[in-house]
Formats: structure tokens, C-alpha cells, sequence
């Protein structure tokens, strides 16, 4: 069986800080994104299919939505209806509207009430997969396929909307949210992307222009989700430095997690050597940390945002701090994923099934928390984080809302610096993982 393993791994020279890069200068934003194809076999469902047994054949653990929803107590009596959740990125995916169908197909799960996909003006992008660049539109089209697959699968009565970049520099990212924002009063936005802050902190001119749209979505009721990194505390330099725009304070940053012990996923001990796991409740994580991958979960003091805001405040921190929230985020012990942008790149003949993991899984997923949320409380709650930070300084709420992340850390394989893991709010998970059920009514409510 061929397998084919990919994944993002920014490994920087410390020199680089030695030569800032213009205030008038571009960057381009990388999707947080692990992923390993599981077979190069077409994805036929039938009635004896069993797509978990794709993941055991190449030696891995792998959830199915039923799974991740039973592991973070999702309610049964919320779906997200009436809620628009906004997936952006770049140069999206051909083939994104059938892989959807095809999952909700795998999975059984409805199709979402619409599924709109906004292009930018002359047309979606027509990018060559030539390449099979995890970083270029190869990792783009699969980290299309995580978001709105994984979003719709948390929140299945929601509106999935798809806001295509025609590139991904922080120009054209900027263009494609300061278009949709004004369309959606009180949507949810997922940002399955950053760039370490460390290459941006003298560039004012995106990181301002991406404030005005924070700004401007703020005002409109939205909530907005970014992903930590999955390059440690450092993002592979020896300074600590946090991954934006995660980092900005009006941007909830969620962190990664695996299974604890690992690798057993969610629920330790579950998951047999064929098969895959079953849905069996909540076992246990620790910050994500795979050595195997190159890559561990982001987390650390914002270069750029050097003012700590109101809602972290009695934390003893320095600056802006991310993560604010974490999620599971390990290969093994990741998701699957139906993909067929170009299937020929791969050696395959159809749709195929990719294992993702990566802080990329976390933010559609929290973003999908959102829309349930907002459900319950009949309107948008937008910003959640004053909500999520009174919630974790409540001794009565905080035990029941999150599971606290106590073990592990988010140093980097090969570099020297990082956190570990601890009691309440950490540098390594935030305040940890959703008990969605019972985080709900206190998000609603904060208590």
C-alpha cells in the first residue's frame, strides 16, 4: 500500500531576526496542517465500509466525527441552526463541494442547509497541483477539505460559507475577509492559518490592515478563531514567539492536544490495532508534541501585541498570550478527511482518504462550539474571549466547561524553549479542551 506522508514544518534560521522585513513588504500565511494519506484507494461507501480500518493499515489511530463529538460531550439538542460559520482560504478547492458530499455520505451526515463558496472577483483561482507542496495549493485544497468537512460535522445545521483567497499573502487574505465580513452580520469566522510573528513584527502595513477587519467584524457580532501554530513556543527559532493572527486579542488562538497516554487518543486505551476507535467518551490529553511529525502545538508572548488585555489580566503575563482555548491535534490520533482535488497527483483514481492533524483541525471544530452557542443564546455572542476567561476564573465553572490540560509542554523537537503544561491557564494549552455541553450555557451566560 502506497502512503505518502506531508507536512508543515517551519524550521527558520535565528538570522532572520537580523533582517526584519519592510513595513511596505508582504507575507504569506501558511495553513497549520499535518496530514498522511491513508491508502491510494477510491472512497466506496458501503453498507459494510468501515473507514477507520483506512487509518489502522498504516499504523495509525484516526477518529470519525461520532467520535470527537462523543469525546467532547457534544449536545444532542443543538446543531447550529440559523448560524453561519466562514471558513477562509486560499486558493481552495475544485472539488470541494462533492468531497463534502462524499464525507457527509461517509459519515452519515445531513448536508448543510446551504454551502456557499465566495471567489474572488474574475473567478475562483485555477491553481496547478503540479507541486505537492504542503505549503502551496496541494496543502491548500487539503486544508479546504479539513475546515468545511470538520465544521459542518460539529455543527451540521449551520450555514458552511467558504471565503476563497485568490492567493495566500496576508494582501490577498486581508482582501477576501474585508469582502465577506460586511455580507454576514454575526457569522463565526475559522482561520486555519498564521505566520510566526517574528517575520511580521516590523510589516504594520498587513498586520493593520488585518486589525481593520478584526475590528470591523468585532463591531458586526462576529466571533473569530485563529490556529496557535504547530511549530512550538519558537516556531523553530530560539526567541518564543506567537503565530498571528492567532496572536491578536480579538482573535480566540486555539492550541493543540493529544491523547494522554499517547498514542491513545481521546479516550486512552480504545483505539484496537484494526479498526480504528469507537466513540467511548472522554480518556485524557496533553499538549500536542509530536516528535515523529517534527511539530508540537503553538504557544507563547506576542512580539506584536505587547499590552495584555483586559480579559487576561491576574495571569502574571507580559503581553498577549496565546493559546486561548485547545483542541485535538495529533497525526496520530487525527481525523479523517475526504479529498479529490487532484487524485492523479497522488497515484490515486478518485476520492481518498487523508489522516489530518495539526492546530488546522481545532479552530473549524471551536469555530463549529460557536455556532452552537449562539444557537442556544438566540443571537451572535461574537468575541468570546472575555466569556472564555470568566469562565476559567470561575472555580465552579471552569472543572465542568474544560478539561485542564496538566501534562506535557510545547518545545519544539531540536529547539530549547517552551512551557509546560500546568493547573488553569497555561502557555502550552490555554485553558484546555471543550466539554461542550457543558460549556454552553456559562459561554451563554458567563457565569
Amino acid at each position: 500500500m502506497t502512503t505518502l506522508a506531508f507536512s508543515f514544518i517551519l524550521v527558520a534560521s535565528p538570522l532572520a531576526l537580523a533582517a526584519p522585513a519592510s513595513s511596505n513588504s508582504d507575507f504569506n500565511y501558511n495553513p497549520m496542517i499535518i496530514y498522511q494519506l491513508a491508502s491510494t484507494k477510491t472512497v466506496t461507501v458501503t453498507p459494510s465500509f468501515n473507514p477507520l480500518t483506512s487509518c489502522s493499515a498504516v499504523g495509525l489511530v484516526c477518529y470519525s466525527p461520532a467520535y470527537i463529538r462523543s469525546a467532547y460531550n457534544y449536545p444532542g439538542n443543538l446543531d447550529g441552526s440559523g448560524q453561519t460559520i466562514v471558513i477562509v482560504d486560499a486558493y481552495g478547492s475544485p472539488t470541494i463541494a462533492s468531497d463534502l458530499a462524499l464525507f457527509d455520505k461517509t459519515f452519515g451526515i445531513a448536508a448543510p442547509p446551504s454551502f456557499a463558496i465566495i471567489c474572488p472577483p474574475g473567478g475562483c483561482p485555477t491553481p496547478s497541483y503540479t507541486s505537492l507542496n504542503p505549503l502551496g495549493a496541494f496543502g491548500w485544497s487539503i486544508e479546504t477539505s479539513l475546515d468545511v468537512e470538520y465544521a459542518h460535522a460539529m455543527a451540521p445545521g449551520a450555514n458552511i460559507v467558504l471565503d476563497v483567497a485568490s492567493s495566500p499573502s496576508g494582501n490577498a487574505i486581508n482582501v477576501a475577509e474585508s469582502r465577506v465580513i460586511p455580507m454576514f452580520p454575526g457569522a463565526i469566522m475559522s482561520q486555519s492559518f498564521g505566520v510566526p510573528e517574528y517575520l511580521i513584527h516590523n510589516n504594520n502595513a498587513q498586520v493593520l490592515q488585518a486589525e481593520q477587519n478584526y475590528a470591523e467584524a468585532n463591531a458586526l457580532g462576529w466571533t473569530v478563531f485563529a490556529s496557535a501554530g504547530d511549530s512550538g513556543a519558537t516556531n523553530g527559532i530560539a526567541t518564543p514567539n506567537a503565530l498571528f493572527p492567532s496572536s491578536d486579542p480579538l482573535v480566540t488562538a486555539v492550541g493543540g492536544t493529544q491523547g494522554n497516554p499517547y498514542p491513545g487518543g481521546l479516550a486512552a486505551g480504545s483505539c484496537p490495532p484494526t479498526g480504528g476507535c469507537s466513540p467511548s467518551g472522554y480518556g485524557g490529553e496533553s499538549v500536542w508534541n509530536e516528535h515523529t511529525y517534527g511539530a508540537a502545538s503553538g504557544g507563547a508572548p506576542s512580539l506584536i501585541f505587547t499590552t495584555v488585555p483586559s480579559f487576561q489580566s491576574g495571569l502574571g503575563l507580559s503581553a498577549r498570550t496565546t493559546p486561548d482555548v485547545s483542541y485535538n491535534a495529533a497525526v496520530n490520533g487525527g481525523v479523517l478527511v475526504v479529498w479529490s482535488a487532484c487524485p492523479s497527483c497522488i497515484g490515486a483514481t478518485g476520492p481518498v482518504f487523508f489522516i489530518v492533524g495539526g492546530t488546522s483541525a481545532g479552530s473549524p471544530q471551536w469555530a463549529a462550539i460557536a455556532a452552537l452557542a449562539d444557537q442556544a443564546a438566540g443571537k451572535p455572542l461574537g468575541d468570546l474571549n472575555p466569556s472564555i476567561y470568566e469562565i476559567g476564573n470561575s472555580p465552579s465553572a471552569y472543572p465542568s466547561s474544560f478539561h485542564d490540560i496538566v501534562a506535557g509542554n510545547n518545545t519544539l523537537f531540536g529547539t530549547n524553549y517552551g512551557y509546560f503544561a500546568g493547573p488553569g491557564w497555561d502557555d502550552a494549552s490555554g485553558w484546555g479542551t471543550p466539554n461542550v455541553a457543558n460549556l454552553i450555557p456559562y459561554l451563554v451566560s458567563p457565569p
